[in-house]
């Protein structure tokens, strides 16, 4: 009988991917969202249904963060998280066969605002605002279920990088019309994970059963903002790249309806549990992985 993966939230550009790969291994994929022709949402029991016998369930469900901060956007970011998971939790626990393995997305923006010192899952501090309440919100639901025959890791997730969408289609452009250079102060960090390491960790984490709680999914390579712009010109040989102040990007986020937090905030984070427990990155370099994605 084929392997059966689950994946919640699977249209969008990492679910796309994990599907790919996944069909592309011999696995069955059954996908959870509102768009037609999947299982949807609203029917429960055939969310029960297709969980049933799985050999895993991926949670991706959730609204882009990409977009205006006002009050609507927020409690819609914050229900599309919390309340899917809840969905999934309720189900499995109606299941006679529950997947042995829940992978349930969180954020490494869950983090402070960091340029002193690498954000661990043991060490980390937990920030503060809008970002923060969302991502500990969504992991408090996580785990406020006890499935007995259910493992569950939270995936706190730094910005993915992929051939195919996510950030990398803004950034090529912004270098593409020579706006690649550094965007506010440049000292700001920039954790980063390949797409492709991502699948791989959940691999990792589907054959080490005795792996669960919280992980970080960054690369160990985390850089600045002015080295990411560099590595981008470079990969693209592009010479000239013109800086962004944080005012023009204050006005310029307005204009194209999102927040300067995706680009202003100092993300330091660290795998360290995940390299503890042996994993070993593809694109441990970001160098490696913008040449694999724009050059290859």
């Amino acid at each position: 009988m084929k392997k059966k993966i689950v994946i919640a939230g699977g249209t969008g550009f990492i679910g796309q991917y994990l599907q790919k790969k996944f069909l592309a291994k011999g696995f069955k994929v059954t996908i959870i969202s509102r768009q037609s022709p999947h299982v949807s949402w609203d029917r429960h029991d055939e969310i029960v249904q297709s969980l049933e016998d799985a050999d895993m369930l991926i949670n991706l469900a959730g609204k882009s963060v990409d977009c205006r901060y006002n009050e609507k956007n927020k409690a819609y970011i914050f229900k599309s998280r919390t309340d899917t998971t809840n969905i999934l939790g309720e189900a499995l626990l109606q299941c006679q066969n529950p997947p042995p393995l829940w992978i349930n997305s969180s954020t490494a923006t869950i983090y402070r605002h960091a340029e002193d010192r690498p954000m661990t899952e043991e060490e980390g501090d937990i920030g503060t605002g809008f970002s923060v309440e969302v991502a500990k919100e969504w992991e408090k639901a996580f785990f406020s279920f006890s499935l007995p025959g259910t493992r569950q890791a939270a995936l706190r997730i730094a910005i993915v990088l992929g051939p195919d969408g996510g950030v990398m289609t803004p950034y090529k452009n912004l270098v593409r019309f020579g706006l690649g250079g550094v965007q506010g102060p440049g000292t700001q960090k920039f954790s980063w994970i390949h797409v492709e390491d991502l699948y791989r960790i959940i691999l990792f984490l589907n054959e080490e059963k005795e792996l669960s709680g919280v992980f970080n999914c960054a690369s160990p390579d985390p850089v600045t903002n002015r080295e990411l712009m560099a590595n981008l010109r470079n990969v693209m040989n592009k010479k000239i790249g013109l800086p962004t102040p944080k005012w023009m990007l204050e006005a310029g986020a307005v204009f194209i309806k999102t927040e300067t937090e995706l680009v202003l905030k100092s993300r330091w984070v660290i795998p360290e549990r995940l390299e503890k427990a042996g994993f070993v990155f593809q694109y441990d370099t970001l160098e490696k992985a913008l040449r694999q994605i724009i050059v290859e």
